[in-house]
């Protein structure tokens, strides 16, 4: 996957297409994004079909983590886009390009930000729907009326009648060297727990990133990594899980994150994917990921018993049955343990596991964040 990325204050952009304007043909925003499930799904690919549509010439924007009613900005849980694009491509028939950035704001708790979709039109052709998803129909064309993304006959042609306005926006979001100093000290000041750094690449460019280190047979691995792109106020990478490793040179930052995987206690650590940014004397950078996970094996009559009481152990959360003190334990275990179990053809552990979400939130905290941390990886390596 490969985008060329422009000189956009991304925190400033979503702050001018706040207020700018409301809804319209070019810019949606939305509370949450659930692309894990099929009507979530269904419903960001009716988005992005109607805004490349409706904006031929430009880009548009789909904001996540913002009040419908007065604009105020809560945020969401960082997301990890790097499969987004196959996805948009596996449902769209002249799919656009499609980019999704995390956005720190200084008033979030670190591990909130708002997601900034950015959508871009290929060619002067008719994006539609590839095939049947929920309950919208393959070949169906979006447009966006207003604030709405509708289906459409497509007869008439398509007027641009957006580039003055979007180009205006973009151009009062444009970085400088008050913003970006601003950023680093912000950034340094906010990470100080975990030895914060930067690097400037091409003269330009400045990469600031944080994390817990440890050594390893003399390598170093962070967990707890925060990485973000201050010129464009963009975080990279989030995680308080993994482990991390991070390699520089003059022109590119590389990025390569393992998962922790394993039953009863015995756990690895996998390689899951390495992210390469690469900066260019032209003043932009291109970010390329490649997946480099192999899924570990285990014996299937030990995942048929873990997979079974994983189950019952779901049933008795649905019934609000208390847990013993072992099951509590099991429970912190129940994410990665369907996950190993998908990994390892058990069909049907993939549903289960998103069928848990509910329980697991209501129960608490810890469980809920090891939850996404699994549907994360899982995302990863299905769209890949």
């Amino acid at each position: 996957m490969q985008f060329v990325k422009g000189m956009i204050n991304k925190r400033l952009l979503i702050k001018n297409l706040l207020a700018h304007n409301d809804e319209n043909s070019f810019y949606d925003k939305k509370r949450k994004l659930n692309i894990g499930e099929k009507e979530g799904k269904a419903k960001f690919l009716k988005h992005i079909c109607a805004l490349s549509n409706s904006n031929p010439e430009n880009n548009s924007y789909i904001v996540i983590g913002v009040e419908d009613e007065d604009n105020e900005i809560v945020g969401v849980d960082f997301f990890d886009d790097s499969k987004i694009q196959n996805l948009v491509n596996a449902y769209l028939e002249n799919p656009p390009l499609v980019a999704y950035e995390n956005i720190p704001f200084p008033h979030l708790p670190g591990d909130k930000v708002v997601g900034l979709v950015s959508i871009r039109s290929q060619s002067n052709k008719i994006c539609a729907l590839r095939k049947n998803i929920w309950k919208y129909y393959g070949g169906t064309v979006f447009f966006r009326d207003g604030s709405i993304s509708m289906p459409k006959v497509f007869d008439i042609e398509i007027k641009d009648v957006n580039s003055e306005i979007v180009s205006a926006i973009e151009s009062h979001a444009q970085n400088n060297i008050e913003l970006t100093l601003d950023g680093v000290f912000d950034f340094m000041n906010s990470r100080k727990d975990y030895n914060p750094t930067y690097k400037v690449f091409k003269e330009y460019f400045v990469v600031c990133w944080a994390g817990k280190e440890k050594r390893q047979n003399g390598d170093a691995y962070y967990s707890r990594v925060d990485i973000a792109l201050i010129n464009e106020q963009v975080k990279l990478f989030y995680s308080e899980l993994d482990e991390v490793s991070i390699s520089l040179s003059e022109d590119q930052f590389k990025i390569v994150e393992y998962v922790q995987l394993g039953l009863q206690e015995t756990y690895k650590y996998y390689p899951l994917e390495e992210v390469v940014i690469t900066f260019k004397d032209n003043v932009s950078y291109d970010i390329e990921s490649k997946l480099l996970f192999d899924p570990p094996q285990f014996d299937r009559k030990t995942l048929y018993h873990l997979y079974n009481s994983n189950n019952a152990l779901i049933d008795k959360l649905k019934n609000k049955i208390p847990l013993s003190k072992n099951e509590e334990n099991d429970l912190l275990n129940l994410p990665a343990t369907y996950l190993i179990c998908y990994f390892n053809d058990f069909k049907e552990a993939k549903e289960k596991l998103e069928d848990a979400k509910p329980h697991l939130k209501t129960y608490n905290g810890k469980v809920y964040s090891l939850y996404k941390e699994s549907i994360r990886i899982l995302r990863k390596v299905r769209y890949s």
